[in-house]
């Protein structure tokens, strides 16, 4: 069982989410993630999406989703070089005065944004990978002892042009 991702372009209608949504969980295969949003063709939708399965179950995934009329296509991102970045929002609370630098400190170093400040609150906008957020999590929990909200959407990738990339 492992991570593999899938790009789908869909036409852009409604219950198309539902229909794949439903796919899966009619069949119990474990979604961990799912994206959408419109293309550069206002009609057509692309889905990233991240399920955990073995080699057989995938293949069957990938054979339904392509048997659906609303599917376009489907392209199998598990073994190709991606670009692929998760949006995540971290809300650092209930911070003293003298740990607000230590926050600014960790936004420097994963490259991230402070997008809003408060008197005890910090709010970090972060575009990085899964594993990098998780990373990040991981430090802002240590260091501030679960006084923390984490809001996650799922990651977006795209075939890399060149082939150094993952």
């Amino acid at each position: 069982m492992k991570n593999r991702w899938i790009a789908l372009y869909v036409e852009n209608q409604v219950g198309v989410l539902a229909k794949v949504s439903g796919l899966f969980s009619g069949k119990s295969y474990n979604l961990q993630s799912l994206t959408v949003g419109t293309t550069e063709d206002e009609t057509v939708s692309r889905m990233t999406i991240c399920v955990t399965s073995d080699d057989i179950t995938f293949e069957q995934i990938k054979k339904q989703l392509n048997r659906m009329v609303e599917v376009i296509k489907v392209i199998d991102l598990t073994n190709v070089p991606i670009h692929m970045k998760e949006i995540l929002f971290a809300k650092v609370k209930g911070v003293q005065s003298f740990q607000i630098d230590e926050v600014f400190r960790i936004a420097e170093v994963f490259s991230v944004q402070v997008v809003d400040i408060g008197e005890d609150s910090v709010l970090l906008e972060c575009k990085l990978t899964e594993r990098r957020n998780n990373e990040l999590i991981g430090l802002l929990n240590s260091k501030f002892h679960g006084n923390i909200e984490i809001v996650r959407g799922g990651a977006v990738a795209i075939e890399a042009i060149s082939t150094s990339c993952r």
